[in-house]
């Protein structure tokens, strides 16, 4: 977990690491907006070279419920030609941790995605303080 008010302010080396900052502070505004009760999961969309395409909320749930419909999810990252995807929602709980149906439901994205040649590059989960990553949690 990477707590947001223990991180030390971002400084941008390059291009790429920027466009990750800005990406990543995309998605916490997103996903944290009011109603806080309510989970929300947004998309954003990469070409190859990993470059924003494009982004789209695709869903808001109950406190502790989100329904993804997966064929909406790839039926816009195919009409944009998205060759990668970031994926994000958040747990009004506060506690960042996945839950095992997040696990499983990743696991089952990345299926879909590869089957469609399209990188699942990280899927984070957001609170009010923390961040997870499934990447860097070693769940993708």
């Amino acid at each position: 977990m990477i707590s947001v008010l223990d991180r030390a302010p971002l400084r941008a080396i390059n291009p790429r690491e920027a466009q990750t900052v800005s990406i990543v502070e995309r998605l916490r505004r997103v996903v944290l907006a009011e109603p806080a009760y309510r989970e929300r999961f947004h998309a954003i969309f990469l070409d190859a070279a990993h470059t924003y395409v494009s982004d789209a909320s695709m869903g808001a749930g109950t406190t502790a419920f989100l329904k993804l419909r997966m064929r909406d999810l790839f039926s816009k990252a195919l009409s944009v030609d998205a060759r990668g995807l970031i994926i994000a929602h958040n747990h009004p709980s506060g506690d960042c941790r996945p839950s095992q149906l997040d696990i499983v439901e990743t696991a089952r994205l990345k299926e879909f995605a590869d089957a469609l040649d399209i990188e699942l590059i990280d899927h984070l989960i957001f609170t009010r303080d923390n961040l997870y990553s499934m990447r860097a949690g070693g769940k993708l």
